[in-house]
């Protein structure tokens, strides 16, 4: 009989799968090393055993101990299955921009989960890096496994993922591509692959508001590069020890929009259904065809799978709010379709301000229409009442018509955006859509923002 003795010991021998169509126009055979084949669902698997065996051996992890740890979600997975299958607990300190389903896959493999926000420095006390060093001096019998510094991290990919690379393309692989957040994936495969042969181009892809880029560029740690950023599982606002800019020829930085259309299309074309990562790699490999050449061999690792991504980059919903999705926004409306059910927030000329204002913290809104029994007859604002306050503290109890302005301009759906937006001046932060049918809709200054590609 073939089996595993635990589910461990299926973990590595991914297979290399030939992308197709979505490489189109990069002159060179391109390979996806798919992770996604781990029982974890990630690369991260790799090094989740091999850092507990080396804590294990040298006595920093003890029988029955706490593993804790700082996680994207996937090496927090990865020590979960070693944590039940070994016996020991497991904290995981989790930052609030990971999508809601890694969290709740850990807490389903057994895992504590500590949230805690994401933009903050990295020495805040508030920080997962500073919280989860914390609770490891706090708790009897922990270890503390930071896979940042830890070098495990990128041993296992050197003694793993490199050698299984290099005998797949039976020595002809030319260039590596892989997203770097720990740096231990592209640290360990590139000392591998560079030792075989050092003509082996080594990439990484970073993202915006990471360090990575410009540090291996000039070595200048820039802190004004640091900001907050959607792209889960790569770039850092620190320096690993596990990343060796030695062995990495070159960085390229991917944007959220681009990282997040990529992940989709890598589903849609090729049917591999892999996270976020994997469309900031397709795409940096997009950027970087000018290195390719026909006889090269390309091998672009996907670090995880899709199914942690339902809730935001397969969510048409997520994608619209942050103005990925690429529609075609040519007339009015196209810019209400999504909420043109939305009831029209108004208020009558006889109603006090007070009331107006009530609607506005109630709605959360900035602009209301005014009518009365023949229409819209004016308009407020925020800006308007918070002038009228300072001129007048009285001014609540007032009506609304003493304090409107002019009404808002009203367009037709078929209206032209570029027609739509000459309507907006300091005066007017509004325009009314006629929906055709006896009711209206609002469009604002953030509508047509949002609007923009």
């Amino acid at each position: 009989m073939k089996f595993s003795k635990n589910i461990l010991e299926t973990i590595g021998n991914t297979p290399l799968v030939k992308l197709n169509k979505i490489v189109e126009g990069i002159d060179a055979l391109v390979l996806a090393k798919v992770e996604t084949f781990n029982p974890g669902n990630s690369v991260k698997d790799r090094m989740a055993v091999k850092m507990i065996e080396d804590a294990e051996a040298d006595g920093r992890l003890q029988p029955g101990g706490t593993i804790i740890e700082g996680t994207s979600g996937n090496t927090g997975m990865g020590l979960a299955l070693v944590a039940i299958i070994k016996g020991y607990k497991l904290i995981c300190v989790i930052s609030d921009k990971q999508s809601k389903e890694k969290m709740d896959i850990l807490r389903a493999v057994g895992a504590k989960v500590v949230v805690c926000p994401t933009d903050v420095e990295p020495t805040d006390p508030r920080s997962y890096y500073s919280v989860s060093k914390r609770l490891a001096s706090e708790t009897p019998n922990s270890w503390y496994v930071n896979q940042y510094d830890n070098m495990s991290n990128s041993l296992a990919h050197y003694e793993q993922t490199g050698p299984e690379i290099w005998e797949q393309t039976d020595g002809k692989i030319t260039h590596f591509v892989v997203g770097v957040g720990t740096g231990g994936t592209i640290s360990g495969v590139g000392r591998y692959l560079k030792e075989k042969n050092p003509n082996i181009k080594i990439w990484g892809i970073d993202t915006y508001g990471s360090v990575f880029k410009k540090y291996h560029e000039t070595g200048i740690f820039d802190e004004n590069e640091i900001y907050s950023y959607i792209t889960e599982g790569i770039g850092e606002d620190i320096l690993p020890k596990n990343v060796d800019f030695s062995l990495i020829d070159g960085f390229t930085k991917v944007t959220d929009k681009d990282a997040a259309v990529y992940t989709r299309k890598i589903a849609l074309e090729e049917a591999i259904f892999v996270g976020n990562s994997a469309g900031a790699c397709i795409k940096g490999l997009h950027q970087l065809k000018e290195h390719f050449k026909p006889e090269d061999v390309v091998v672009v690792l996907f670090h995880d799978s899709g199914s942690r991504y339902v809730g935001k980059m397969f969510n048409d919903d997520w994608m619209r709010e942050r103005g990925f999705l690429d529609e075609n926004i040519t007339k009015a409306e196209d810019v209400i379709k999504d909420h043109i059910d939305k009831q029209l927030i108004v208020v009558r000329t006889e109603e006090l301000v007070s009331h107006a204002i009530e609607r506005m913290r109630k709605y959360k809104i900035s602009q209301i229409p005014v009518v009365d029994i023949n229409g819209f007859v004016g308009s407020v604002d925020e800006t308007d009442l918070f002038r009228s306050y300072v001129a007048d503290k009285n001014v609540a109890e007032k009506p609304i018509k003493e304090v409107m302005g002019k009404p808002f301009p009203i367009v037709k759906l078929a209206t032209p955006i570029e027609e739509v937006s000459k309507l907006f001046t300091k005066e007017n932060d509004a325009v009314l859509v006629d929906l055709e049918n006896g009711n209206h809709h609002i469009i604002t200054k953030y509508d047509i923002i949002g609007s923009i590609k």
